[in-house]
């Protein structure tokens, strides 16, 4: 079996990930940097969270050959689902999580995560969003994405900020998705070691500021007023006040 950790950009889906990662090492599976090497997946999971790009059929059919094989191990990805993703799913093949955050604070993070990097002459994926409008253009295909997830009745939906604010009930909602016992003492090590607070220098958790509706304090009232009017019936629906 695959689990699948989808997530919004800059959305704690690196955290959300690690987190899922470490619980699904206390059964015993395989870790999937160990399946990258194994079975020739360099081009196919890449970054060190094993992040397979889009949920084409060619991409997921590579990585399902180990996991019909009976290895069972966690990647990544932004994506929106596809047929492809649908059928492995509902074949038991593919468990899918997926977590999103007010996309106002995840395009004023990417945004600052780009530009931080460029900074420092070593640009990352978020370095082309030099400005106001082509970090809008971007996220605004993440709240398409969105939209999509939230149409698949079978992965199991977080949101950044109820984990940030509400850990105990979202770790064990995830725990009781996975299948894990959660009185288990090393499912509850885990759980402890990615609670927010409890290990803010771990590599992997990948916060830098991560504090919820910071888009109030940085984006002029003429700016809010534009996510107002792109995503006002999307903000709603996620659950925030536009």
């Amino acid at each position: 079996m695959i689990v699948l950790s989808v997530g919004m950009p800059r959305a704690g889906s690196g955290w959300h990930y690690n987190l899922i990662h470490d619980l699904m090492k206390t059964t015993g599976c395989a870790d999937a940097r160990d399946i990258r090497e194994k079975y020739g997946l360099k081009n196919i999971l890449t970054e060190v969270n094993c992040n397979i790009g889009v949920l084409s059929a060619r991409r997921l059919g590579m990585v399902a050959v180990p996991a019909l094989l009976g290895k069972t191990f966690v990647i990544k990805a932004h994506a929106g689902p596809t047929g492809t993703s649908r059928i492995l799913e509902s074949l038991g093949v593919l468990r899918i999580t997926y977590i999103y955050r007010d996309p106002r604070d995840a395009m004023l993070s990417a945004y600052e995560y780009g530009q931080r990097a460029l900074s420092k002459g070593r640009p990352n994926a978020f370095s082309h969003l030099t400005d106001f409008q082509k970090s809008l253009d971007f996220i605004a295909e993440y709240v398409h994405i969105w939209e999509k997830w939230m149409q698949e009745k079978r992965a199991l939906v977080a949101r950044y900020e109820d984990l940030l604010t509400n850990y105990d009930t979202e770790s064990a909602r995830l725990v009781g998705f996975l299948k894990l016992n959660e009185m288990q003492a090393e499912v509850q090590a885990v759980v402890e070691q990615y609670r927010p607070g409890a290990n803010d220098g771990q590599q992997g958790l990948h916060f830098y500021k991560g504090r919820i509706g910071r888009f109030r304090e940085a984006y002029t009232p003429d700016q809010q007023s534009i996510l107002k009017d792109r995503f006002g019936p999307s903000l709603v629906k996620m659950g925030y006040e536009p």
